[in-house]
């Protein structure tokens, strides 16, 4: 690909010299007129023989040299760098697990977390490239890891994951997506993916509107569905039974709410998948997020450039040194 430059709107700048021009005009008619202004020609040659209008008008040159040498620098001319002029590997992608009790239910084996572990853990090593971020929630959210491309600590992370790092019951899945977002740092959300995993148990109004945000800023969200719909008991370490409702003291039974994780993929443009066969839902969302590399390859936002406007600042540079030191006037020969 060619050079080009990034800001050409800046062009019109150039425009100036023509002010400059002007003005310079308007001066040296100025001097002509001040001169016939003195009278005796003799006399006016004595009195400026220090001056010299080559000097004066080359001076004047440089200046608008270094003037348009100053556009041209802001202009940034760039060329992308690379045989195709993008060098990027991979997107970055954050996972967003749910780490309430409700995970800890046996309806899948060995339980509905240790199966999202497997699948995080496996979807990893099938994206190297990927920068991977980590979201923690329950009743709460918080960001585990932020965007990174190291997956050994992603992974370690991973298997230290439990309900007793998040001890707020309850599950939040509008806070989590809110955390996914702030996970990517200061970058743009475009073209980027969040992988939800959850069992959906609590209606959320919120993840709702977040979702559609999300994809208002061509961000991708996927959601994973752990646990089956017709629900199981929820394990008590503490009694070593099941957890008990407090009101009416019999087992709570949860149940995998499919239809909000749908809507919620639904919304962001990303595909929904019930996790009951890990290898075929890591080939699922890595189709899905071919989409997103396909996209990135194709916009120039998010191509690597290598930048020349130090080029036009240097000669600037020396443009404004030579006037400084290039004297106004020339030498006058001492007569004998």
């Amino acid at each position: 690909m060619s050079f080009e430059f990034q800001y050409i709107y800046f062009i019109w700048l150039a425009t100036a010299v023509l002010l400059f021009l002007f003005l310079f005009s308007v001066v040296k008619r100025w001097k002509r007129r001040t001169i016939k202004r003195i009278g005796e020609p003799a006399l006016v040659k004595s009195m400026i023989r220090g001056y010299s209008p080559v000097r004066f008008n080359f001076k004047f040159f440089l200046l608008c040299i270094a003037f348009l040498m100053g556009v041209l620098s802001v202009m940034s001319l760039r060329k992308p760098g690379g045989d195709d002029g993008i060098k990027r590997s991979g997107i970055d992608v954050v996972f967003a697990l749910d780490l309430s009790k409700s995970m800890l239910a046996q309806d899948v084996k060995p339980s509905r977390l240790l199966l999202a572990k497997q699948f995080i853990g496996k979807l990893m090593d099938a994206m190297p490239d990927n920068r991977i971020g980590l979201v923690w929630f329950a009743g709460k959210a918080f960001i585990q890891m932020p965007i990174s491309a190291d997956h050994g600590s992603a992974q370690m992370y991973v298997d230290d994951a439990s309900p007793d790092v998040v001890p707020v019951k309850g599950t939040v899945i509008g806070d989590a997506l809110e955390q996914s977002l702030k996970a990517f740092g200061e970058r743009e959300a475009k073209y980027k993916a969040v992988i939800l995993i959850s069992d959906g148990e609590d209606h959320d109004e919120k993840a709702m509107e977040i979702s559609k945000e999300m994809a208002s800023r061509g961000l991708m969200v996927n959601t994973v569905g752990i646990g089956s719909p017709e629900g199981t008991f929820i394990p008590d370490d503490s009694t070593g039974g099941n957890k008990l409702d407090p009101a009416t003291g019999k087992p709570v039974i949860s149940k995998l709410n499919e239809k909000e994780l749908q809507q919620i993929a639904a919304n962001s443009h990303g595909v929904y998948i019930h996790l009951t066969d890990i290898n075929a839902a890591i080939k699922t969302i890595n189709n899905q997020l071919a989409q997103i590399d396909k996209k990135v390859s194709g916009d120039v936002s998010l191509m690597s450039f290598s930048y020349y406007f130090w080029i036009f600042a240097t000669i600037m540079a020396l443009c404004l040194v030579a006037e400084q030191l290039l004297p106004d006037g020339r030498k006058i020969k001492k007569e004998e």
